[in-house]
């Protein structure tokens, strides 16, 4: 799930350019069928990546699903998995792939393994109860408890089919179970929600971990990849200088939270309303979920501290 901001440097299309349930060509290899769930955190939809042009097939985040999991309504999955298994008619499915499990990533693995027979490859399985650590509801999507991977992948490990191979990348941050793939044959890295090609990435407590997110995008900055395709909004065509603004768009986040402490103690909503001014009030939360994150990284550094309730709790900076 996306955050508030637009990526650094992303130029944003408008919505009425995508298309639901049709498989588009983006590069020999690979294909693109979005989903019908577009939101303020979702951009357009959640794109479910096809790799594979032969005999052999992968699917790359095969979304959400129309019955929702949990007993939560989804969100427009209906009909996503249709579109997929036409789009792959002919050929041999071998992995359905999940770079993580919110709600808009893997529900739809399950219908789409009872319907092939098809392994599911990739993130480690994962369900957090979360109501919000204090700050309201949770902006971000609940993850699936329903998800149960045949084969989970370690940094580093490889899936192959008939002309190409996809390597894990390990880039825990967004979730602690977070997994790009890269596509070895053409350079290519499915980022999932870690970097996306509109917006910067939701970073929300007590999972998700904005240290861990950091390094990620430095191990991501250290790579050589040509392309990045993400689970929402455009293709990133020069992700050295993106993820180069993002490292530098969270440095300024941690400031600015750092020049208002050093003002006065304060809550979580009096930053959110200082640092995203004219923001959409649906964002709020998610706004609240990644000052949350840099507050508890800045805590776990010894620069700030947790004050007295007042209602909400107070942080304060360490003179």
């Amino acid at each position: 799930m996306a955050s508030t901001n637009p990526a650094p440097g992303i130029s944003i299309p408008d919505r009425s350019e995508w298309n639901t349930g049709l498989a588009v060509v983006l590069e020999p290899q690979v294909r693109r069928v979005l989903a019908p769930n577009p939101s303020p955190y979702t951009f357009n939809g959640t794109q479910t990546y096809l790799v594979g042009s032969g005999r052999d097939v992968a699917v790359i985040d095969p979304g959400p699903t129309g019955t929702g999991v949990a007993g939560h309504a989804d969100t427009n999955g209906e009909g996503h998995v249709d579109a997929i298994i036409k789009a792959i008619a002919g050929q041999r499915l071998v992995a359905i792939m999940c770079t993580h499990t919110h709600r808009d990533h893997s529900p739809a693995a399950q219908p789409l393994q009872a319907a092939t027979g098809a392994p599911i490859i990739g993130c480690a399985a994962l369900a957090i109860d979360d109501s919000g650590a204090g700050i309201g509801v949770r902006a971000d999507a609940e993850f699936d408890p329903l998800y149960k991977p045949d084969r989970v992948l370690a940094d580093g490990e490889q899936i192959s089919g008939d002309g190409w191979t996809l390597e894990a990348v390990s880039t825990p941050g967004h979730t602690s179970n977070h997994l790009c793939f890269a596509l070895l044959e053409t350079g290519a890295l499915f980022t999932g929600d870690h970097v996306m090609g509109w917006s910067t990435t939701v970073v929300s407590p007590p999972d998700g971990d904005m240290n861990s997110y950091m390094l990620s995008l430095q191990k991501l900055q250290s790579r050589e990849d040509t392309v990045y395709y993400p689970a929402h909004g455009p293709a990133v065509t020069k992700p050295q200088q993106l993820v180069r603004g993002m490292i530098g768009h969270r440095r300024q986040r941690e400031a600015q939270i750092l020049r208002l402490l050093g003002e006065a103690p304060s809550t979580i909503p009096n930053m959110v309303a200082q640092m995203y001014k004219g923001l959409d009030p649906r964002l709020n939360g998610a706004a609240g979920r990644s000052v949350l994150a840099h507050l508890i990284d800045l805590e776990t550094q010894g620069r700030i501290a947790r004050g007295p309730e007042a209602p909400e709790l107070q942080w304060t900076l360490i003179a």
